[in-house]
């Protein structure tokens, strides 16, 4: 399926990120004074959740086009109003709300959060009818259920409606330790390992919570998340692990949103539970990876999507690398680059390069031509020529452009491209790499990823040479 309507059921609110610096303490008492810079407001909650769909990973089984309605409380108050004028093209059902807008205030300098204040609420839906809610629902190819635990998943017709919906319709829940259980028939619910510990109330292993939860619920999946180590995954056959890429782990804050979000558009597309979860696996890194949903709120605010694609220097990068740029950056989505030698391509090289696509929306290799993998690697070197490993890079699901590059370093290259995420494979830090002062001149960030044990370009040939 091309296209996927979606709706989205919760509790929403506004997120407020107050930013700035923070250089001594306060004379009055043992803490920061945080020197504002600039304050920012989004969609939060379910209203975060809503504005992930409407703007879908480019990972896995994601759909091309995609519908959403946000179905919530949504008070008529200046926040209220905030909220509803800030979801875009999300279409907003709105449900009476109980007191005033519920609104998360976090105080941040040098991109950690000093303190949350929230305020507002209780945000308990009022007015609501079975019939309404259905209505609704029976636009949906997926419904996700995002609950922040004001009182939506506990409603007497909300359930009524989202249990009958559940029989024969696809429903990803997201639950909260504060809000409702997920009604039976769920397609997949989606708690992480604290909130599945809590669901069960008994400690366990994020593998034992899945299959037991799966019970529990009455559900026909379950997948638990378990930070970097991905997601138990347990349906009728048993439990698996679905594995996260390593990524620096920033700011994880928004991950589960996008998890569910990411997991609701593929379903809604068609794809089977466990696409959907490795789906969802591979957007949520690519959101911590960028930043999480603190960067997601500043890039929103200061108009990502109008800013130009393309910067001074780019023009001398092939054609199409300039359209993938424009296209990518265009969406507000995020470059990632690598670079190397890759002769004689072998495992190590389609792990270390999935991994990196998984950081963000498009992968552009930096190759060595082959003058300077002659100098780097001996006179021997390469077994490949330039244009023919080229052509197989191209070939690769996880690499979309390659450019070739003549120098012994990528600086130069990567000076013109300048990626939003630089990664390398090695067991050193980043400080330790040349390029990486240029790529945090332009605002990028350097990753390093671990080698996969065993295998090299070296080896390969060495082997080859004693067997001939």
């Amino acid at each position: 399926m091309s296209a996927a309507r979606i709706v989205v059921v919760g509790d929403a609110l506004l997120d407020r990120d107050v930013a700035g610096t923070s250089t001594r303490l306060s004379p009055d008492a043992p803490v920061p004074v945080v020197d504002v810079d600039a304050v920012f407001a989004s969609p939060g909650g379910a209203g975060l959740a809503a504005l992930l769909c409407a703007e879908p990973p480019a990972v896995g089984a994601v759909p091309a086009r995609v519908t959403v309605t946000l179905l919530a409380p949504v008070a008529e108050d200046d926040a209220g109003r905030q909220l509803a004028d800030a979801l875009g093209d999300v279409r907003l059902e709105r449900l009476g709300h109980e007191g005033g807008t519920r609104t998360k205030t976090r105080v941040r300098s040098a991109g950690q959060t000093l303190v949350r204040v929230d305020e507002g609420g209780p945000g308990t839906p009022v007015g609501v009818t079975a019939a309404h809610v259905a209505a609704v629902l029976a636009e949906a190819d997926a419904v996700l259920v995002s609950d922040y635990g004001g009182g939506v998943t506990a409603d007497p017709a909300v359930r009524a409606a989202l249990e009958e919906h559940a029989r024969t319709g696809v429903v990803v829940w997201d639950p909260h330790p504060r809000g409702g259980a997920p009604v039976p028939g769920c397609t997949l619910v989606t708690p992480n390992a604290a909130e599945a510990a809590a669901a069960l109330d008994a400690p366990g292993t994020p593998r034992d919570l899945a299959g037991g939860l799966r019970r529990h619920w009455a559900a026909h999946a379950v997948a638990v998340t378990a930070g970097a180590d991905g997601a138990y995954l347990a349906t009728a056959t048993g439990v698996e692990l679905v594995p996260a890429a390593p990524v620096q782990n920033t700011d994880p804050c928004g991950a589960g949103d996008r998890f569910a979000s990411a997991a609701a558009l593929a379903l809604g597309g068609g794809a089977h539970v466990t696409a959907a979860v490795e789906t969802a696996v591979e957007a949520a890194g690519q959101w911590v990876a960028a930043g999480g949903a603190a960067t997601y709120r500043t890039r929103r605010a200061a108009g990502v999507h109008a800013r130009p694609a393309l910067h001074p220097g780019a023009e001398r990068l092939p054609r199409e690398v300039q359209e993938l740029l424009s296209e990518v950056r265009g969406r507000g989505g995020t470059v990632v680059a690598t670079g190397g030698c890759f002769d004689v391509l072998h495992a190590g090289h389609i792990a270390s390069l999935d991994a990196a696509r998984r950081l963000g929306d498009a992968l552009v290799v930096l190759l060595n031509a082959d003058d300077s993998v002659r100098r780097l690697k001996g006179p021997g070197r390469p077994v490949v020529g330039e244009a023919d490993r080229a052509r197989v890079l191209s070939a690769l699901r996880s690499v979309d452009a390659v450019v070739v590059f003549d120098e012994d370093d990528p600086r130069a290259a990567l000076n013109l491209l300048r990626p939003d995420v630089w990664v390398k494979g090695g067991d050193y830090t980043p400080e330790q790499l040349p390029e990486a002062a240029d790529v945090r001149g332009w605002g990028g960030r350097v990753t390093v990823l671990p080698y996969l044990s065993g295998r090299s370009t070296t080896a390969i040939l060495q082997k080859a040479g004693r067997e001939r």
